[in-house]
Formats: structure tokens, sequence, C-alpha cells
């Protein structure tokens, strides 16, 4: 009989982990998400897509991607030129931005659409003036914008701080001190260095994006046709009693999560040589 290294762990002890894992994946994770798509097909598919057609329906998803559309890109851009001022610099306060861009994270999403409607709002700081000046955020589409950012900031961030630490400035001061300009550095060295966190980072902010609920039910009012993206119409729907609908929408939110999902494992196998050299460096 084969001893065991003192390293090595018990053969019940991995398989109690393994099945514990599973059966927690299988409860907690799978479970739901077949009850969604069963739920949604209890009336059967032509009715579900009758749902989906329904013109709130329709203005919830348009919004939903329109939001992501524009506050993923903007925290695209954000993201890379905070982890790169992070990564990349000395200064006082470093430690302090690293903590403001993990705010979102420790901050309730209700709070933050508080925080902007004491800011926007009628009876908020600037609001006086924006209502003079014709000008609405609260109740619409920039109020929902600024929401979702909020909450989406560290996701692209976060995952380029640590690559970006790990690449080192060496071979950016070599290529300027050679005489490439910052643009061709950033994108000739740095970013095939980073391309792959980037995309993950993308992918996060995306899904938060689309899925967010706290933040922007605060400020968007729940208007139906106007300012309700697919997670407040699922809870309208929900509301009003009706579940076959609410969980219809509530399965294309689930979709969504498993397309991300699938392209990011996708991804992760097709480029796993070049993804591994990458971690290496």
């Amino acid at each position: 009989m084969r001893a065991r290294a003192a390293t090595e762990d018990h053969p019940l002890t991995r398989w109690a982990l393994v099945a514990l894992t599973i059966a927690f994946v299988i409860l907690f994770l799978l479970m739901p998400l077949i009850m969604v798509f069963s739920a949604a097909l209890e009336q059967g598919a032509s009715h579900a897509l009758d749902t989906l057609s329904d013109p709130d329906t329709l203005s919830s998803i348009w919004l939903t991607a329109v939001v992501a559309l524009i506050a993923v890109p903007l925290n695209t851009v954000f993201g890379v030129a905070a982890a790169w001022a992070v990564a990349k610099y000395d200064f006082r306060g470093k430690s302090v931005l690293t903590a403001l861009i993990d705010l979102p994270f420790s901050v309730s999403p209700v709070i933050a659409g508080l925080i902007y409607v004491l800011i926007f709002g009628l009876q908020g700081w600037i609001g006086p003036w924006l209502r003079e000046n014709d000008i609405k955020i609260i109740f619409a589409l920039p109020g929902i914008i600024l929401a979702t950012m909020f909450v989406t900031v560290p996701f692209v961030a976060r995952e380029l701080i640590p690559l970006m630490t790990d690449q080192g400035r060496d071979e950016e001061e070599a290529a300027i001190s050679l005489g490439a300009s910052g643009w061709k550095t950033f994108f000739r060295i740095t970013l095939p260095s980073i391309k792959w966190g980037l995309l993950y980072g993308v992918l996060l902010c995306n899904a938060r994006a689309m899925g967010e609920f706290g933040a922007v039910s605060v400020v968007s009012g729940h208007i139906r046709g106007q300012t309700n993206t697919m997670p407040l119409h699922v809870e309208v729907l929900y509301n009003d009693y009706q579940f076959v609908a609410a969980f219809a929408v509530a399965s294309v939110l689930a979709l969504l999560a498993l397309v991300t999902l699938t392209l990011k494992s996708f991804l992760e196998w097709r480029y796993a040589d070049e993804i591994a050299a990458v971690h290496r460096r």
C-alpha cells in the first residue's frame, strides 16, 4: 500500500471537498438558473416571446443596452488611466487613490443612488440650477448612467493594476528613450501585455452594468417605458403579479450573464498559452 506524502490530503478529504463544492454550485447557482428558465417557459415559449415583444419590455432592453454602451467604455478609459497612474508612478496619496477606486465595492449601491439624488435632485446641491437651465439628470438617462458608472468603476482598474505593476516600467522607459511617443509606447508595449486583463475587466464591467439594480432604482424613478432598465422592469412585472413575464425578462438577463461567462471561458481556453506567457513575464 502506497504511503501518503505528508503534504497529500486523505482521499476522503478530497472527495468531501469536491462533493461539497458541487453541491453548493448546484444548490445556489445551477438550480436558481434552471428555475428562472423553467418559470419563463411555464406558459409556453410563445407567451414568453409575447412578453419580450411588449413595448415596455423592449424599452427596458434598449435602455439597458444604451446605458452599458456608454458606461462601460467610459469606465474602460478611466480604468486604464487609473491603473497606469497607480502602477507606473509614485506620488503622494497613491494609497488613497487605490482605496477610492475600491470604494464602490464597500458602499451600498442604494447609498450611491441617494448620493446622486442629493447632488442632482430638485432639492439637491445643484438641483435648482439644473431646473433653471432645463437640465434633467435624476429620473432620466444621465442619472442612470452616472449611477451605473459609480458601481462599475473598479472592475477594469482592479483587473489591470496587478498586471501593470508586474509589468514594471523598464520596457516603456526603453521605448521612450529610443524616441517612441507615449501613444506608440502604450499600443506597442503596454497594451499587448494587459489586453487579456483588459478584456476580462470589460466583460465583468458590462455584466455588472446590465444587472445593476440598487443605484439605478433610486435615480430612475421607475417610469415605465422611459427609465426602467431590465432589472427594474423585472421588479415591476413581479410586483404586478405577472410572474411569467417577470421570469421571461429575467431569463434574458441570465442569458446575457451566461454569454459573458461562456465568452470568458472560451478566451481562456483558446488563448491559454498566450495568457500564461503574459502572467509569467
